[in-house]
Formats: structure tokens, C-alpha cells, sequence
């Protein structure tokens, strides 16, 4: 953290705990990554995840990419 954050109200990266239609804060903070593009995605857009997987995705784009991944590997774990 620099000092700015402490004065601007910026608290890093949230560790959440993905589940069907929601999700839960288990570690406080204004963001979560996007697991495939790593884009930082404000927990107040945060529309897209894997239940399974247990990740977050920026746009539907994202989350189809990943899916596709998974299932050309062979382990489709979509929820």
C-alpha cells in the first residue's frame, strides 16, 4: 500500500468465495482479477465468474474463452 491509499479509500485486491447468483467477500478490497485477461474488475461490475473454477471474468467474452479452454482440455467444469 502507498500512502495515498490509507487517505483515498482504496483497499487493493478482494479474495471472494464464488457461488450460483453470488458471491462473498472473504477478504475486503474494491477488486477482483480477471482470470483470463487479468484485467482489474470493481467488485460493484463484477457480473461474471465460475462457480467450479472459482474465477472471475471480466466480460461474457472472457468467460467463453475460458470455457472453451476448459472443454478442449477435456475437464468442463462450467457452471
Amino acid at each position: 500500500m502507498n500512502r495515498f491509499e490509507k487517505f483515498i479509500g482504496l483497499k487493493g485486491e478482494a479474495k471472494v468465495k464464488f457461488a450460483g447468483g453470488e458471491f462473498q467477500v472473504v477478504v475486503p478490497g474494491d477488486f477482483v482479477r480477471c482470470a483470463v485477461t487479468g484485467k482489474q474488475i470493481p467488485l460493484t461490475e463484477l457480473r461474471y465468474w465460475n462457480v467450479s473454477l472459482q474465477e472471475a471474468y471480466a466480460t461474457p467474452d472472457a468467460a467463453l474463452q475460458r470455457h472453451l479452454e476448459m472443454r478442449a482440455v477435456g475437464s468442463d467444469n462450467s457452471a
